[in-house]
Formats: C-alpha cells, sequence, structure tokens
C-alpha cells in the first residue's frame, strides 16, 4: 500500500513538472527554440501572480487569470523586438541571448523582490484532501495534474482543429514556404511564445501555491522541464505528460527508498530513459 501511494503522488507531481515543459515544448515544436530563461520566467509569472493577489486581495486563480494576458503580451514582445531577431540556421545565439536573459531575470527579481522565499497562499485547500480508498490525495496535487492534461489537450486542439495550429504547423515545417503562403513567421513565433507565456503563468500558480519560491530557483525548474521535454521526445507535447510522470515517480520512489536520493532518482530516470530511446519516447515529433 505504501508503494502504491508512493506512485500515485509521483504521478501527480509529474503533472507539475508537465506544466514546466508544456511551453518549453511548444516553443521548441514550432521554431527549435531551446530557451534557458524558461525556469525563470516561470519564477518571473510566479511573482507576477503574487503581487496581484496582494494587491487585489483576489484568490490566486482569479489574479493568475489577470495575469495571464499580460504575460502574453511579454512573451509576444520578447519574441518579436528579441528572439526573432537570433533565431535561425546556427543554435548558438538564442541559446546565448536566452542564456544571459535569465542571467538578466534572476538579479533583475533579486533587485525588485529580494532574496526571501516567498509563497502564494491558498486557504483551506493547501491542506484539502480526497479519501480514494486505498490512498488519500491532496486536492491540489489532483488539481495541478487535471491541470497539465488539460493545457495538453487544449494546445493539441489548437493545433490540429484551428487555423492558428495550421500556422503553427506550416511555419514549424517549412517557414520559407509558410511566408510564400501569406503566413508571417515572425507573427506566429512571437504568438506561440505567448501561448507558452500562458502556460507558464498556470505553471507558476501552482509552483507558487504548492512550495516556496525566490529568484534563484529558475535553473532547476528549467531542468526538470528539459528533462521531461527529452523523456517525451522533442516537441512532443503527450510526451511531454509522460515524462513528467516519469521523473515524478522516480523522484517519489527514490524519497521513499532515501530521503536524500529523491532529486537524484528523477536524473538518474533521465539517463536511463536516454540510454534505451536516445531521442526520446516519441521521437517521430521532430522529424
Amino acid at each position: 500500500m505504501i508503494w502504491l501511494d508512493t506512485i500515485v503522488q509521483g504521478l501527480l507531481l509529474g503533472g507539475l513538472y508537465a506544466l514546466f515543459a508544456a511551453g518549453l515544448s511548444l516553443v521548441f515544436g514550432i521554431m527549435r527554440l531551446v530557451n534557458l530563461a524558461h525556469g525563470d520566467l516561470i519564477v518571473l509569472a510566479a511573482f507576477i501572480v503574487l503581487v496581484v493577489v496582494e494587491a487585489t486581495g483576489l484568490n490566486p486563480f482569479l489574479s493568475a487569470l489577470i495575469a495571464a494576458p499580460a504575460l502574453f503580451a511579454f512573451g509576444w514582445a520578447l519574441q518579436w523586438f528579441v528572439l526573432n531577431r537570433v533565431l535561425g540556421k546556427d543554435i548558438l545565439p538564442p541559446l546565448l541571448v536566452t542564456f544571459g536573459l535569465s542571467i538578466a531575470l534572476q538579479n533583475g527579481m533579486l533587485e525588485v523582490f529580494s532574496a526571501d522565499s516567498q509563497r502564494i497562499r491558498a486557504g483551506a485547500l493547501e491542506s484539502a484532501s480526497v479519501d480514494l480508498g486505498v490512498v488519500t490525495v491532496g486536492i491540489m496535487p489532483l488539481l495541478t495534474f487535471a491541470s497539465a492534461v488539460l493545457v495538453i489537450f487544449g494546445l493539441n486542439q489548437i493545433f490540429y482543429r484551428t487555423a492558428l495550429g495550421r500556422a503553427f504547423r506550416a511555419t514549424s515545417d517549412d517557414p520559407v514556404t509558410a511566408s510564400l503562403m501569406g503566413i508571417n513567421p515572425r507573427s506566429v513565433f512571437a504568438m506561440a511564445t505567448g501561448l507558452a507565456m500562458v502556460i507558464v503563468t498556470i505553471a507558476a500558480l501552482y509552483l507558487g501555491m504548492r512550495s516556496n519560491f525566490d529568484p534563484s530557483i529558475g535553473p532547476a525548474r528549467l531542468i526538470f522541464a528539459f528533462e521531461a521535454v527529452i523523456i517525451g521526445g522533442l516537441g512532443s507535447l503527450w510526451g511531454t505528460l509522460l515524462g513528467g510522470a516519469i521523473i515524478g515517480i522516480a523522484q517519489t520512489v527514490g524519497a521513499q527508498i532515501n530521503p536524500e536520493w529523491q532529486i537524484l532518482a528523477g536524473h538518474l530516470a533521465f539517463l536511463v530513459v536516454l540510454l534505451v530511446r536516445p531521442r526520446g519516447l516519441f521521437p517521430r515529433a521532430v522529424d
């Protein structure tokens, strides 16, 4: 029974990692951009949601709803005015720019919000749980996992059932040909990054409600997100959910064996998957 509870808790934890990774997977799938500032953008979004909560007194979910359009605009502007300028066949310029952005964001947040640890308070929801008979699970982890599934389902609907999704896929396959058909790749890339920032807002909401955060934790969130994306297969959204679940289960199993092994177990699971499937579990997503 203990091991069943451990696996369930790990699966639910994987929902949080999938939310961290979904925006990264979206951006890579469309423009082949590895955003090294992704973890810091999650932390920035968490601080913005916290500011809205404290300024308005609204609950965190409504505050995130208010923050999401502003973060969409920030993502759109970041892509249009900065990242579009360095995209190309050479992957080094985007890596250098996003690395620099990561450093700037960390230092900016440190200056504005200080190094103090913060948390988004969710009241009774933080400790609420539901008894499923064989296991008892928290409402917050359940909401996190359900949100991850809904986010990935929604992204797939956008990709395959909307005109914007067709533009995403066409631009991802061949930007030059897409531009000849009247699609502006720069605009499509900006929309993709704006949409990724909306997902980042959702991830930041649950990060802030489930744990403390400070300006320095972004790189660790990036590692979890990157591992989930790689395990699932670059650009595969459902694979990202599976990748997050694998890391989450590995961490909870490792912690059950020895509390000091929690983070290490997740990294080892990542390495094992790479040994078995070097291109991830769903490699056709990068063809």
